[in-house]
């Protein structure tokens, strides 16, 4: 966006509350606070809180809260955010659209699709040898979006299953994946169970290679252990969320949103449409020779 950092001091007192202090003046503007509520997400939503109050109080013009996914208590954390005094909600990839109602305010929803969609264009993967996967049943909206988006490439569902109590969980593919690269789409990796439990069906199945793509890397443990075990050729997600030092392991690929996010913010700022930006969300897969 061509624009500095906004100077802000965050820092905790001996009994752990938190102390916010705004260190050049927002008086009469925009203000954009990007703050994702990953772990510890209830300090991170505390910090958020009092940002906005902060910058409520030195009269900034409008308050924006940028943050990735919702939390658990989705509705009471819209009200927390509300009250503290944002003007508006920028989110990015939302585990369930419909936690857009809980706001009493503006509310865009950045999809993040178009960041992983270019990166996978990049690696010139045939068409004919491409298979876009959905790790359960609940992110099939997700995956055949995903998967139109990738030249209508063909879709596999993972059906997870329990048929009674003490019985094993029963995993069955609905779908060919023989031979195919296959591509898991998610909106968020968390402990990795569920996709490592469907990579290994897929390769069970005959899959060549199997990639993971979420935009939300939570990577509560064991996660990294089950991503870098040797499941996935690649494990692509992006920076919503700040990923440790500690939790980097070869097959990860992280690719950044702030181009994304900085053109989604110009367009609030000057009142355009963000439709324009679905245009930029299709990829086309060259096709086999």
């Amino acid at each position: 966006m061509g624009l500095d950092l906004g100077k802000i001091n965050i820092k905790r007192f001996a009994d752990g509350e938190i102390y916010v202090q705004l260190q050049e003046s927002v008086r009469g503007c925009d203000v954009y606070l990007v703050q994702p509520t990953c772990p510890p997400a209830n300090e991170n939503l505390m910090e958020l809180l009092i940002m906005i109050d902060a910058c409520r109080r030195a009269s900034a013009k409008t308050i924006t809260a940028t943050q990735g996914r919702e939390s658990i208590a989705a509705k009471l954390v819209a009200n927390l955010i509300t009250e503290a005094g944002a003007d508006r909600v920028l989110a990015c990839d939302l585990h369930s659209g419909q936690s857009m109602g809980y706001f009493d305010i503006p509310v865009d929803h950045v999809y993040c699709q178009p960041v992983i969609l270019d990166y996978l264009a990049s690696k010139a993967i045939c068409s004919n040898d491409l298979v876009v996967v959905s790790p359960d049943v609940g992110g099939v909206a997700r995956a055949r979006a995903f998967a139109k988006k990738l030249s209508d490439a063909p879709l596999a569902i993972v059906d997870k299953r329990r048929y009674g109590h003490n019985l094993a969980e029963v995993m069955n593919l609905i779908g060919d994946v023989k031979g195919k690269v296959a591509v898991m789409v998610d909106d968020m990796i968390d402990t990795a169970g569920t996709i490592a439990k469907g990579a290994a069906l897929l390769h069970e199945e005959g899959a060549r290679e199997v990639y993971a793509c979420s935009t939300h890397a939570v990577f509560s443990p064991p996660a990294v252990e089950r991503l870098s075990s040797g499941l996935f050729q690649e494990v692509i997600i992006t920076n919503t969320l700040p990923v440790m030092e500690k939790n980097y392991f070869p097959q990860l690929t992280v690719l950044s949103v702030a181009n994304l996010l900085g053109e989604t913010i110009w367009r609030v700022h000057d009142d355009c449409s963000s439709i324009d930006l679905e245009l930029l969300n299709v990829v086309q897969i060259r096709n086999s020779d």
